[in-house]
């Protein structure tokens, strides 16, 4: 059986150090009577019943990790494979109730002592687990006999963990989008602007347009007025407008 500490390590001089509690013993380090120290691992060359108990991994600043349990059974009883480190809230949990022999017998599985099902096969999933999935964990197989009991542990989603993702993830994502719906609306108005700088630019148009407006007035009038004394022709170009001054 080999266990380490390697996965707690971090760039300072703390140093991380396996450490366990037995039915013999209390809070004895590896090398301490038991174990064999290999790098950041700790190789026990013959695990017995009594290694049975809770290991966790302990700094010398006095930092310390999640315990574990682990225990040790005799050749050929019945196992409970279940997560050694604790599970995180929404992920799923396997179980598997086994013996040396065989892994695929029907198998009744418990938690807090209470039957939660029976798998043909000895294999049972939990899918996404909260708190209240948390406990202790066996299962039995008959004519085989009952595992010794194992904790499941569950720990909650890091909300803060969560609020960063969004904030440096997410985030810029809606901002792009945002600003390209911006400049999408912008450019709908810069469209649908009238078109004055034609008029301010070619004055001739401008006054052309204006002079035949007053044409057509001019011309209205004539039908209604009796013949003056004076005459105005005007030749615009496109027809010869007639004003008669009374």
């Amino acid at each position: 059986m080999s266990s380490g500490c390697k996965y707690f390590e971090d760039d300072s001089s703390a140093g991380w150090t396996l450490r366990r509690n037995t039915s013999k013993r209390q809070r004895t380090q590896c090398g301490d009577g038991w174990g064999k120290i290999s790098g950041s691992s700790c190789n026990i060359i013959y695990s017995v019943p009594f290694d049975s108990g809770v290991y966790w991994c302990e700094s010398r600043r006095g930092s310390t990790s999640n315990i574990i349990s682990i225990t040790v059974v005799p050749g050929g009883a019945v196992i409970l494979q279940s997560p050694v480190l604790p599970v995180m809230e929404g992920h799923d949990v396997s179980l598997q109730c086994k013996t040396e022999d065989s892994s695929e017998l029907p198998a009744d599985f418990y938690k807090d002592g209470s039957l939660i099902g029976t798998e043909p096969t000895g294999h049972m999933t939990i899918h996404h687990v909260t708190k209240s999935d948390e406990g202790v964990y066996k299962c039995h197989i008959s004519s085989r006999g009952e595992s010794p009991p194992s904790w499941i542990y569950v720990t909650e989603t890091n909300t803060s963990t969560t609020f960063f993702f969004m904030l440096f993830y997410v985030a810029p994502v809606w901002g792009l989008a945002f600003l390209m719906l911006l400049v999408s609306l912008m450019k709908q108005c810069i469209k649908r602007k009238p078109k004055v700088e034609d008029k301010i630019t070619n004055p001739s148009s401008y006054s052309e347009d204006y002079f035949d407006e007053a044409v057509v007035y001019a011309a209205v009038r004539i039908r209604d007025i009796n013949h003056g004394k004076k005459v105005l022709r005007t030749n615009t170009g496109r027809g010869t407008a007639v004003v008669t001054h009374v």
